[in-house]
């Protein structure tokens, strides 16, 4: 019977346990954490994905219905991801730990560490987009089909890098490294198809893929780390990268200038042109990041360059991705002729320092980043100003009333008051 007992107490205590650790349903629904559960939830999934979000924000409430249509699929992976949100309005404590600064501000907590998620937002994107965090490390590829398969499955949002002939450890750390922003593989048996499909024509090789982009290049050694992360990183982007508020995000870890082109309409075909010659210069100037965007696509980014209806177009500018940026004296704009040999002499300008160092007038890199704040943050500045020009307009004002009726009793005390409101007049204008 004591045998019996101690049985039944260990089921017992392992059944209380077993519901302690399952506190939170897993049933594809979004949980809603508080600031009494956030730290168990973060500690009982291995991977959660958090939506810190405000009930008034209008990004938010779009995105709410994307994020309920994704919960059951990624909570049905093999290795799940849950989804929860977290109303960093209300629970301010949370909010300051996590520096949430904009709404809605998503987070992927992989074994309790949070990452900046900066990716799609619409479900089934979200969706595959999220299994890059749950992937394996370095996938094996031992067949035509197997990598056909993967580059498949990959989607088009972020790059792919597939080494053919290459040993995985060559790769492995720096597979760990830059897992959250590309898919890394190693093809151990292929045919010459891939090798033509790749364009590649000898082994070892590491071929990037930017399927969304349709750009391949080939990296042939050496195969030493420091070389080869200097390919990986360079061939994270595209070789011109379209310059908007994702792109940005992406660009922020990049510590590489920009050649930015600020063109009338990215989307017309005289641009699209001209971006086929941007990529040409790209490939030979890895050192640096060519982005490009279209005063229709973003005209409010575009006026940080000093870009208005009268500037020539299309404008190049190298910028340094804060408050900086440099124009290359005789390169202000390019002309209809010959736009690949100016490209050519505006580097070579930028290279040999013939430059002028400006400011951006608008946001810096993370200004834009974080530029969408919610209509009530709106409402609360325009309130916050209406209350301290009323005060300024009592201020101006008083003095005025109190020394007209002081002046038939003691016209003495009317000076200072004057004096008073001139100084209040003179900071007026320096503000």
């Amino acid at each position: 019977m004591r045998v019996l007992g101690l049985i039944l107490s260990s089921i017992f205590f392992s059944l209380l346990s077993a519901i302690s650790s399952h506190e939170f349903a897993v049933d594809g629904k979004v949980l809603e954490l508080t600031e009494s559960n956030f730290d168990s939830a973060i500690s009982a999934f291995d991977y959660i994905f958090v939506d810190f979000y405000a009930p008034w924000c209008g990004h938010c409430k779009r995105l709410a219905p994307e994020l309920d249509k994704a919960a059951p699929v990624l909570a049905g992976l093999k290795e799940p991801i849950i989804i929860a949100k977290v109303n960093a309005d209300k629970y301010t404590r949370l909010a300051s730990k996590y520096e949430i600064d904009g709404f809605p501000t998503l987070k992927v907590f992989m074994h309790g560490v949070p990452t900046d998620y900066y990716g799609p937002r619409k479900a089934d994107l979200l969706v595959r987009f999220l299994r890059k965090f749950v992937a394996l490390d370095v996938a094996i590829l031992n067949s035509d089909s197997a990598i056909r398969d993967f580059v498949e499955a990959a989607g088009t949002n972020f790059p792919i890098f597939v080494g053919f002939g290459l040993n995985k450890s060559m790769i492995s750390n720096l597979a760990i490294k830059y897992k959250k922003r590309a898919w890394f593989s190693v093809a151990t048996d292929f045919s010459e198809d891939m090798m033509v499909l790749y364009d590649f024509d000898k082994v070892p090789a590491l071929a990037s893929i930017h399927p969304g982009y349709n750009e391949r290049s080939v990296f042939y050694g050496p195969f030493e780390e420091k070389f080869l992360e200097d390919f990986i990183k360079q061939s994270l982007f595209p070789l011109a990268l379209p310059i908007n508020h994702d792109t940005l995000k992406s660009l922020k870890d990049d510590e590489r200038k920009i050649v930015l082109t600020i063109m009338e309409d990215e989307a017309d075909e005289k641009s699209k042109e001209f971006v086929k010659l941007l990529k040409a210069a790209a490939s030979a100037n890895r050192d640096l990041v060519f982005g490009y965007v279209g005063v229709k696509q973003w005209e409010d980014f575009t006026e940080s360059f000093e870009v208005y209806k009268k500037t020539k177009l299309p404008k190049m500018v190298v910028w340094d991705g804060n408050e900086e940026y440099f124009s290359v004296i005789g390169s202000e704009s390019i002309d209809e002729e010959d736009k690949g040999s100016q490209i050519t002499r505006f580097l070579q300008g930028y290279r040999d320092g013939s430059v002028i160092q400006k400011q951006i007038s608008g946001p810096s890199l993370m200004g834009y980043i974080n530029s969408l704040i919610g209509i009530r943050s709106v409402y609360i500045i325009v309130f916050v100003v209406a209350v301290i020009m009323l005060i300024q307009t009592i201020n101006k004002e008083e003095p005025l009333r109190v020394g007209t009726r002081d002046q038939a009793g003691d016209a003495s005390s009317s000076t200072p008051l004057t004096e008073n409101r001139e100084v209040h007049r003179s900071g007026d204008k320096e503000d």
